[in-house]
């Protein structure tokens, strides 16, 4: 018998969870949250993928399958013209109770530095 997938911890949902291509709105990829999350911290935060582990409290070979994941279906998407919707996932989302979130998304935890722009 597999071992439960355990949660992985996200600190905010996107803003955004859908993007269409102009000249196709049918076909969508579907990206989980916790692919989303795992992007978002080593791609736009910088992280390395064991920080992302640490926050997401998985191991870090479970970070690299689903950024693995992640960064194929995001190829996908781009090479082929297709949308991206971001929805599901096996993930809990930060309720603000750690001590300290060095995650740079959570609202609850907002003394953390910015590591990248949208620039």
């Amino acid at each position: 018998m597999p071992r439960p997938r355990k949660c992985r911890k996200v600190c905010k949902l996107p803003p955004i969870s859908e993007f269409t291509p102009a000249g196709n709105t049918c076909d969508h990829i579907i990206l989980s949250v916790d692919e989303y999350e795992t992007i978002r911290l080593i791609d736009y935060e910088c992280f390395s993928q064991e920080e992302c582990a640490g926050y997401m409290q998985v191991s870090r070979a479970t970070v690299q399958q689903i950024y693995n994941s992640a960064r194929g279906k995001l190829a996908k998407a781009l090479v082929c013209g297709i949308g991206i919707r971001i929805e599901g996932g096996d993930y809990t989302l930060c309720d603000g109770k750690e001590h300290y979130c060095d995650c740079g998304g959570c609202s609850h935890h907002s003394e953390r530095r910015c590591r990248a722009k949208c620039e």
